[in-house]
């Protein structure tokens, strides 16, 4: 069931959010928590019910481990109940991709029947991992099993995230003021949410119709040009920016409709004038699990057994840095799917990383560094550099083998040369001759038709796209005054100069998320799913 769809929009919500309320307002708390436990189980077996067995095996394996673990921490168990969870991880995920690469090193022909990837089992399968390191570690004393389940299922964010903590969600559960309908709550919610939709059915899926053909053709080994490879890179860029952005505003407007605040998860990365502070935006969660439970240990213990050694500085930074930032990049790369263009990807970002901290190290030592960081020109400059190589990564992400994405890099990188429009022809002068000589053409900047019959409104529409991503507020500054999620980022992203720009429950707000919503019902002839719900 996608929310994006007519059957989620006008049964599954408002049936599943009445219910819930009206149930809580008559004082059933264990009843409403059990309604909506419910219903997010129905929601997510829409997709397929034969995974309904699966999450509840989760759910009952994790609970178990965890109660145990609670009542008397023991390394053996803990790693018992991170094995398990990597095992099946490992299975519905990797096992076709460990099979393949097998049978391409060993020219072996090992049969594997093709296995299909339960929805959101990465999302909920770490989430449960992440609550059996803080039992093990005494950090929480939940005991509810209602709550414990609703913690994993809860259906707006049990596909594709934010990846919520356990100090985050259940606290929230166990408050009396979560039940009973409060319309401040719907109306912010409900304009959250709009504004997810509007991202995904207006935005993300116009802009598709532009990227898709473009992949298309580099899958099929065709060389594309300078400019079509670009524009490809560019539109699915800010397809999948406004896609995942879409969902994230949506998951935090459905959880605030039901009285449920929580993390933000995306936060106009594509502003971040650096690679570093772009990870603090894109994906936050993730990129908060990742820091928390895997590259923060790594660093800690290789930084404890430098010391003692008293390395170098070159080895310092290699066992501190390079290696906990590459191994945790490779994770976050194979995190979001079984393929090497996906390890590449996650490489790819840890590079960044490691160049960004390198130019963190140097910076340190210009004289004129503290007077130049702060210019528009050094911000401008950062952020293009970001964007371009956050640009780059994402044909890998795209890419549907290497192929693909070799001919898609090679094309970018000027590799196929450059062709230019051919009503140029004798009207630049000089200038032509010279071209020529360096390998210039002019057949067309799109004589592939990649990138759709007409290219110039493929362009307006990626800077349109490009404008609202760099330029325009996010919900979080619309809202701000509202808290719509849990976290604040005031340093980041500062509050809105006009307030009057900022949200409120007025009747020309009112009016016009009713218009943005009339557009987004309109544009709900062809459905489409969430570009994370393959991760």
């Amino acid at each position: 069931m996608l929310f994006n769809s007519y059957v989620f929009l006008f049964l599954f919500l408002p049936v599943t959010l009445v219910g819930f309320h009206l149930i809580g307002e008559k004082g059933y708390h264990k009843v409403a928590i059990s309604w909506l436990v419910g219903a997010s189980l129905f929601f997510y077996g829409w997709w397929n019910p034969a995974y309904l067995g699966l999450i509840l095996g989760s759910i009952l394996f994790n609970y178990s481990v965890g109660f145990s673990l609670l009542g008397k921490p023991h390394k053996l168990t803990l790693f018992l109940g991170i094995a398990g969870n990597l095992g099946v991880l490992g299975y519905f995920k990797y096992a076709n991709f460990f099979v393949d690469n097998i049978n391409v090193l060993t020219s072996n022909n090992i049969i594997f029947e093709q296995i299909i990837l339960p929805l959101g089992i990465s999302f909920f399968t770490f989430q449960q991992i992440t609550y059996l390191i803080d039992a093990y570690s005494g950090e929480t004393r939940e005991y509810n099993f209602l709550h414990y389940c609703l913690f994993v299922v809860f259906f707006p964010q049990l596909i594709a995230g934010p990846i919520v903590h356990h100090k985050e969600m259940l606290p929230q559960f166990a408050k009396d003021a979560l039940y009973g309908l409060k319309s401040s709550n719907l109306a912010i919610g409900f304009t959250i949410f709009i504004i997810g939709l509007f991202k995904k059915v207006v935005l993300a899926d116009g802009i598709a119709a532009y990227a898709t053909p473009v992949f298309t053709v580099a899958e099929h080994g065709i060389y594309l040009t300078f400019f079509e490879a670009w524009s490809g890179a560019l539109a699915y860029s800010f397809q999948l920016y406004f896609d995942f952005s879409g969902y994230s505003d949506m998951a935090i407007g459905l959880a605030r409709m039901f009285g449920i605040t929580l993390p933000f998860n995306f936060l106009s990365p594509y502003k971040a004038n650096n690679i570093a502070v772009f990870w603090r935006r894109w994906h936050i969660t993730l990129s908060r699990l990742i820091k928390d439970y895997l590259f923060n240990p790594i660093a800690l213990s290789l930084t404890r057994y430098a010391l003692i050694k008293n390395y170098s500085s070159v080895s310092l930074f290699i066992l501190t840095i390079l290696l906990p930032i590459m191994f945790s990049y490779f994770w976050v790369g194979l995190w979001h799917g079984a393929g090497w263009n996906f390890i590449l990807f996650g490489l790819a970002h840890g590079t960044y990383i490691v160049i960004y901290s390198v130019w963190v190290k140097i910076k340190k030592k210009i004289p004129a560094e503290r007077a130049i960081r702060s210019t528009v020109v050094a911000n401008l400059i950062g952020r293009t550099i970001t964007f371009l190589a956050v640009v780059l990564s994402f044909v890998l992400f795209r890419a549907e083998s290497m192929d693909g994405a070799s001919n898609m890099l090679t094309a970018m990188l000027g590799g196929h040369g450059l062709s230019l429009s051919p009503l140029l022809i004798g009207k630049i002068g000089n200038v032509e001759q010279w071209l020529l000589e360096y390998g210039v053409v002019f057949h067309g900047m799109f004589h592939n038709n990649a990138f759709g019959e007409n290219p110039k409104l493929g362009i307006t529409w990626v800077m349109a796209l490009l404008l609202a991503s760099m330029f325009l507020p996010n919900t979080q500054q619309l809202l701000h005054r509202y808290r719509p999620a849990l976290e604040t980022y005031e340093k980041e992203l500062p509050r809105l100069r006009h307030r009057w720009i900022e949200w409120r429950p007025t009747i020309p707000w009112a009016f016009f998320t009713f218009i943005i919503f009339i557009i987004c019902i309109l544009s709900l002839t062809q459905t489409s799913e969430f570009l994370y719900f393959q991760f």
